[in-house]
């Protein structure tokens, strides 16, 4: 049942906060899922209020009046977000990372990414090249685009590639490459992983790609189960596209060539598949198991550049077949 009560129909005159109030108890009463931007129900009706209103997110203006037709559109929005199940981003067309706004639909996965923080928090000088020393990036399953334009800003003088399979993803992208006036210097390639860039290496790697174990994609909430499911599916163990990207980087990657990969909380599996690796583990807001490091010097010496099993093998069949947006 997706609304334990009645949703009042009401907009008098009101206030901010006494509106975002009034959010925060209806998402409650109906068990809304979040993780899209917002991980409780306070915060959720407070974003969609100031959109619904056209404020700026930073600004919380709690005893400004508001009037009842602005009131409705707010009540309206609050409704769409009960009724349909839709994660607000996809409601409001936008998702922020950081101080960076994206637009965003259903076409692609709402962004989320812990490498966006190493990447505009200015706190990862010890895991990533030097700003001047990266002259070729790629972002590799770019969904919506976020991951290279933030890129793009922190590597100012580097030449992108960003890479998904999904035609409809890479159009979402492109959306966003305008938006931030990043289109001369960040291109865009449909390939499953790394096929279609032939022999193109790069000083920088990242991927954010889809790592949810099979179990889990099981019992996704309703506002999950509205993404691209493919942007999500990462097998049985959740490590198909990690085994994708670590039987291939190493021939992309320039002498001294940096790859960083997000993978979940996957860290105990990932040193268990991988013994001989030695992943660096930045630390995140979700920890230091979400997003691993690796050198080319590292992958060659250790042999896990060019091994390749037949579980990540299938997933790049069927990837191939369902054409799905990657994760981003």
């Amino acid at each position: 049942m997706v609304n334990r009560k009645p949703i009042g129909a009401g907009a008098a005159a009101t206030t901010v906060g006494a509106l975002a109030r009034r959010g925060e108890r209806w998402f409650a009463d109906a068990g809304l899922t979040y993780g899209h931007g917002t991980n409780n129900a306070r915060d959720e009706a407070i974003y969609l209020t100031l959109h619904a209103l056209g404020m700026p997110p930073a600004h919380f203006p709690v005893k400004q009046s508001v009037t009842p037709v602005r009131a409705t559109a707010v009540i309206d929005l609050f409704k769409r977000r009960i009724q349909t199940r839709l994660p607000a981003a996809y409601l409001t067309k936008e998702a922020w990372l950081g101080p960076y706004r994206f637009y965003i639909d259903e076409r692609a996965l709402v962004p989320r990414s812990y490498i966006a923080e190493l990447l505009w928090q200015g706190n990862s000088t010890f895991f990533l090249p030097a700003k001047s020393s990266v002259g070729s990036a790629l972002d590799l399953c770019t969904g919506s685009g976020c991951l290279a334009v933030l890129m793009g800003k922190h590597f100012r003088n580097a030449r992108i590639d960003a890479t998904d399979i999904s035609e409809d993803a890479l159009d979402v992208a492109r959306i966003n490459l305008r938006r931030h006036r990043l289109t001369r210097r960040i291109t865009l390639i449909e390939s499953n992983y790394f096929r279609a860039l032939k022999k193109r290496r790069y000083d920088l790697i990242i991927s954010n790609p889809p790592y949810v174990r099979a179990a889990v994609m099981n019992s996704l909430p309703l506002e999950y189960r509205q993404e691209p499911a493919l942007a999500l599916a990462g097998g049985d163990d959740g490590l198909d596209a990690v085994r994708i990207i670590l039987a291939h980087a190493a021939a992309h990657l320039n002498p001294q060539g940096i790859l960083m990969v997000e993978c979940g909380h996957a860290r105990e599996r990932v040193e268990r598949a991988w013994p001989r690796l030695p992943f660096l583990w930045p630390e995140t807001s979700g920890g230091e198991d979400c997003v691993f490091v690796l050198s080319r010097d590292e992958l060659v010496r250790t042999g896990a550049a060019g091994f390749f099993d037949a579980r990540a093998s299938q997933s790049m069949r069927r990837r191939t077949s369902s054409g799905s947006s990657s994760l981003n």
